[in-house]
């Protein structure tokens, strides 16, 4: 599992050779590579939204025949218990993914709060400078936006620095681009940015 989808709903493909990969999800990778040492075959992936982790789970789930659940902290737990014990009777893996780990992310059901206790835990961390620079080029290159030189480290010096912040630049530039029709450029991102108020133009 050298590479895996791309750590962004758009696109929406689950293409492993569009996987970029950083210090920010190599540690997940590397955990679910290994998921026959896993103590338990059950793992909790925590990250932030839009971080990929919904890819990263539905890739691993198809290449091991294991199970996943996503956003768990909204499913039943009843449903989550009964799932940990399935997977340890027929010894497949199950992925569980959630926002944050117990207790941040409470359970009422003391058989499930410590089977989850017992489960390793691996987390999508918030994305590194390369990475943005390579998230800011990958989803404007997919909406036919192709970066101008000097772009990219405009915005990684005023934007977010995290996967919605990324992600609500990039549709605001895209917005900026239909509304004007202007060349992409860093002026043009800057107009973009003041809209949404990113930056202070004043």
């Amino acid at each position: 599992m050298s590479q895996l989808a791309l750590p962004f709903e758009w696109p929406a493909g689950d293409d492993e050779s569009a996987f970029i990969q950083s210090a920010a999800n190599l540690a997940a990778i590397r955990h679910l590579d290994h998921w026959s040492l896993w103590p338990v075959p059950v793992t909790l992936l925590t990250g932030p939204r839009k971080s990929g982790r919904t890819l990263l789970g539905r890739i691993f789930a198809a290449k091991t025949g294991g199970a996943l659940i996503d956003d768990a902290e909204r499913r039943p737990e009843e449903e989550l218990f009964h799932a940990w014990n399935r997977a340890q009777e027929l010894r497949r893996p199950l992925l569980i993914i959630a926002d944050q780990p117990p207790p941040a992310w409470p359970i009422a059901l003391p058989d499930l709060r410590s089977r989850m206790a017992a489960s390793p835990q691996v987390a999508i961390e918030e994305p590194d400078d390369a990475l943005v620079v390579a998230l800011i080029e990958r989803l404007l290159g997919a909406r036919g936006l192709p970066a101008p030189p000097g772009l990219s480290a405009f915005l990684l010096s005023r934007i977010e620095r995290s996967y919605m912040g990324v992600q609500r630049a990039i549709d605001a530039i895209d917005e900026e681009s239909l509304s004007d029709r202007s060349r992409i450029g860093v002026r043009m991102a800057r107009r973009a940015l003041s809209r949404i108020g990113a930056i202070d133009l004043s």
